[in-house]
C-alpha cells in the first residue's frame, strides 16, 4: 500500500492532459497572487531594490563613472539604467528560490504532492508570479530612471529589453527553484544566491565599462551573461550593436533552462 502511494505522485504527470496542466497552473497562479495581497510586505523588495540602488549608484559612482566615461553624472545615468534592468532580472530571480523552500518547510508543498495536480505546474506558477514582481520592479526602476534624467529614446527597445530580461530570468529561476528543492531552508538558498550573484553582477558591464578590469576579469566578463544582458540592453534602448549579444543571451537563457528546468521538476517530483 505504501509502495504505491509514493509511486503515485511520480505518475501523475502522465494521466494529466495539457488543458489540465494550464488549468492548474492558472490556479496556482492565482494562489500565489493571493498571497501577495494578504503579504503585501512581500513586494517591499521589488518596490525600493530599483529605488535604493539607482539613487546610490547614480548619485555615489555616478559623478566618476561618468567622467571615465566622457561625460557626467547625466552620461552615467544613460549608461547604468539599461544594467540595472539586466541586474533585476538576476536579483529578483533568487526570491523564488527562497519562497519556494519556505513553503516546502511550512508543508505546503506536501499538501501540493499529495493533489492530483501536475507536478510542472506548481513550479510554473512560482515562475510565472516571480516573473510579475520582477516586472513591477521594472516599472518602478524606469519610473525613478526618469525622476533621475534618463531620456527614454527607443520605446520598442525598452519593451525588447523588458521581454530579454524576462527571458533571462526565467531561465535563472529554475536555477533558483532546484536549489530551493535541494537546499534545507531559505537562508541556505539565500546565502547560495548572494555567492553566485554578487561575482556575476560586479563582475560585468551593468556598473561600469570592463576596458578598465584586469585582463583575467574582462575574459570573465566577456562569457558573463549578464555583461550581453547589459549590452544588449544598451544596445536596442540607446541604439548601438545589439546582435551578438542579443543572441548570445538568449543561447545562455535557452541553455540553462534546458539543463535546470528538467533537474527542477525531477527533483521536486522525488524529494522526500
Amino acid at each position: 500500500m505504501s509502495t504505491a502511494t509514493a509511486t503515485a505522485p511520480a505518475t501523475a504527470d502522465v494521466r494529466i492532459p495539457l488543458r489540465g496542466h494550464l488549468r492548474h497552473t492558472g490556479a496556482l497562479i492565482r494562489r500565489n497572487l493571493l498571497w501577495i495581497r494578504q503579504d503585501p510586505e512581500s513586494m517591499f523588495d521589488a518596490l525600493l531594490m530599483p529605488i535604493v540602488f539607482t539613487l546610490l549608484f547614480v548619485y555615489v559612482f555616478g559623478g566618476s563613472i561618468g567622467q571615465a566615461l566622457g561625460g557626467g553624472q547625466k552620461q552615467y545615468v544613460q549608461y547604468v539604467i539599461p544594467g540595472m534592468l539586466a541586474m533585476n532580472s538576476m536579483t529578483l530571480s533568487q526570491g523564488v528560490g527562497t519562497g519556494f523552500s519556505q513553503d516546502f518547510n511550512s508543508g505546503v508543498m506536501d499538501r501540493f504532492r499529495s493533489l492530483p495536480i501536475g507536478r510542472g505546474s506548481v513550479l510554473f506558477a512560482k515562475i510565472a508570479v516571480e516573473l510579475f514582481r520582477m516586472i513591477f520592479a521594472t516599472v518602478v526602476l524606469m519610473i525613478v530612471a526618469v525622476l533621475v534624467g534618463f531620456h527614454i529614446g527607443n520605446w520598442p527597445g525598452l519593451f525588447a529589453t523588458v521581454g530579454l530580461s524576462a527571458l533571462f530570468a526565467s531561465s535563472i529561476m529554475w536555477v533558483f527553484l532546484t536549489l530551493g528543492v535541494m537546499l534545507k531552508n531559505a537562508q541556505s538558498v539565500q546565502a547560495m544566491g548572494f555567492l553566485v550573484l554578487f561575482p556575476l553582477q560586479f563582475g560585468s558591464s551593468i556598473f561600469a565599462p570592463t576596458q578598465s578590469m584586469p585582463g583575467w576579469l574582462q575574459h570573465f566578463t566577456d562569457y558573463n551573461p549578464l555583461s550581453t544582458l547589459a549590452d544588449a540592453a544598451r544596445g536596442m534602448m540607446l541604439g548601438g550593436p545589439v546582435a551578438h549579444d542579443l543572441w548570445v543571451t538568449v543561447a545562455w537563457s535557452v541553455g540553462i533552462t534546458a539543463v535546470a528546468a528538467p533537474l527542477a521538476i525531477h527533483k521536486f517530483r522525488t524529494k522526500t
